[in-house]
């Protein structure tokens, strides 16, 4: 699923981690398709139905996904939450990210949006188990570590061993911290939609990680994040407990 109005590679420049706590609750990234669809006609009537459905089915689990209608204007969609978030956020998040990428892509057959807590996508191409590398984009924290060679060492380490427990997760996602000092530790997070299985979310991780030095090279917190899987790493604590 590429969605050509916007850049298909989206790239979060020079954006401060630290400067988006202050923003709160706003998305971080969304991207729409070209290809419309006609209001009120039977693609959107399916839409609707199917973004109902996710809001009440992603909540209690943290995903969802469903498909309804029959071609040509069946449309796919699912949820995610972030591994840490309670059933209530998950759930306003959810809810909010449905609402908001309507109004951004009111007529769009697919579109995609991002927020800390959750993904929302949908689209009128089947895309269950395939990993959406057409949809990515890097944030970092401007802030530069003073040994960027051995921090970006440790970086990858801990990503990579995430990547490599995430396999054993039902959920697909999880987290982790690496002492750097006598007084600092490293934490990441991974996870993948769980649309993909163990063997995809593995070798989509592999991938996002391997883009390190292009996103974050020497930042003290980065993330890359896709249409199928994301990863982050900071040097303070970011995770629910």
């Amino acid at each position: 699923m590429s969605f050509s109005n916007s850049a298909s590679f989206l790239c979060v420049l020079a954006f401060s981690l630290l400067a988006h706590t202050v923003l709160g609750a706003d998305s971080l990234v969304h991207s729409c398709s070209p290809e419309n669809f006609t209001a009120n006609g039977p693609y959107e009537v399916n839409l609707n139905k199917l973004t109902g459905y996710l809001n009440y089915q992603a909540p209690p689990k943290g995903f969802g996904k469903g498909s309804i209608g029959q071609y040509p204007d069946k449309t796919y969609g699912l949820a995610l939450c972030r591994g840490d978030a309670s059933i209530s956020d998950c759930k306003t998040c959810v809810v909010e990210a449905s609402g908001e990428i309507r109004k951004l892509c009111p007529y769009n057959k697919a579109a995609i949006i991002w927020y800390d807590n959750c993904l929302f996508k949908y689209s009128n191409d089947g895309f269950f188990g395939q990993i959406d590398n057409s949809n990515k984009f890097y944030m970092w924290n401007v802030n530069v570590v003073s040994e960027p060679v051995t921090f970006n060492g440790k970086t990858k380490q801990l990503l990579t061993q995430l990547a490599n427990k995430v396999r054993a997760t039902p959920k697909l996602y999880a987290t982790g911290e690496m002492k750097l000092g006598e007084s600092t530790k490293l934490y990441g997070l991974v996870q993948c939609t769980r649309d993909l299985s163990s063997a995809v979310c593995k070798k989509c991780l592999d991938g996002i990680i391997g883009e390190l030095p292009t996103c974050c090279d020497g930042k003290e917190g980065g993330r890359v994040v896709s249409g199928s899987c994301n990863f982050r790493y900071e040097i303070y604590p970011f995770v629910n407990a």
